[in-house]
């Protein structure tokens, strides 16, 4: 099938872990998937800082064109996991504050606008354009003393999908939440996640046992993507091993 032909999906954050996992999903339900990084090469790569609105709004740009003039499908999947102490100096507890809402909510509010705009203009029925927003159990349960902000963030990236669910759904734009809870996005099997999350006693709180693997979050984000009924919109799917149970 040619790529005019193809519905095209961008997937931002998507050079590793569970974006690359999103991605290749996808992709293999025969879509072309744009991916996005910081920095990425291949042709259909696009590269930019989220954390700066003007990059952020050339990603959507340049997706467009390299999709022949439309998205199908916004898979909103970057984000930035950093610890910010409240003893901290003010300046610098306020810019990590504004850091991660940037890149975890704001940029996701800005692509979901563009892509709506769109779908909006260029209606097809049943389904005029689909959105899957990556959120978080932090969403639900808090996070860390030392992540307010990714806390906030990740509700804020829930609410904003609800709304957008509720206000389009009868444009036939679709809206969909994944809250994963710890997921390893490291190499797996190599033990640096666990490490970098406080070791083994995390996973006393899971009680699957484990954390989620990027290919688990991958297949619940191709089938809002690409299958889910649109009674569906609006929908939040929790994937986090009964950590947290809503």
């Amino acid at each position: 099938m040619e790529n005019a032909a193809r519905p095209t999906a961008l997937v931002t954050g998507s050079s590793r872990g569970i974006g690359a996992a999103i991605a290749s999903a996808i992709e293999a339900r025969g879509f072309r998937v744009i991916r996005h990084g910081t920095r990425i090469e291949g042709t259909d790569g696009v590269a930019a800082d989220l954390g700066d609105a003007g990059e952020t709004a050339l990603l959507w740009d340049r997706a467009v064109d390299m999709a022949g003039g439309r998205i199908d499908v916004l898979v909103n999947n970057a984000g930035v996991f950093e610890a910010s102490p409240i003893d901290n100096t003010d300046a610098y507890w306020l810019a990590e504050w504004e850091r991660c809402l940037r890149i975890n909510l704001t940029s996701a509010a800005q692509l979901s606008r563009l892509a709506v705009r769109q779908w909006l203009k260029e209606p097809r029925d049943p389904v005029a354009g689909r959105l899957v927003n990556i959120a978080s159990r932090a969403a639900y349960r808090g996070d860390s003393p030392d992540h307010w902000h990714y806390a906030a963030a990740k509700a804020g990236e829930v609410a904003m999908t609800k709304t957008i669910a509720r206000a389009y759904a009868g444009h036939g734009i679709l809206a969909f939440a994944i809250c994963p809870g710890f997921t390893d996005s490291s190499q797996e099997g190599s033990g640096d996640y666990l490490a970098s999350r406080g070791g083994p006693g995390l996973l006393a709180d899971i009680p699957l046992g484990r954390v989620a693997e990027p290919a688990e979050i991958a297949a619940i984000a191709a089938f809002c993507a690409t299958d889910a009924p649109p009674s569906m919109t609006g929908s939040v799917l929790d994937a986090n091993g009964a950590s947290y149970v809503r």
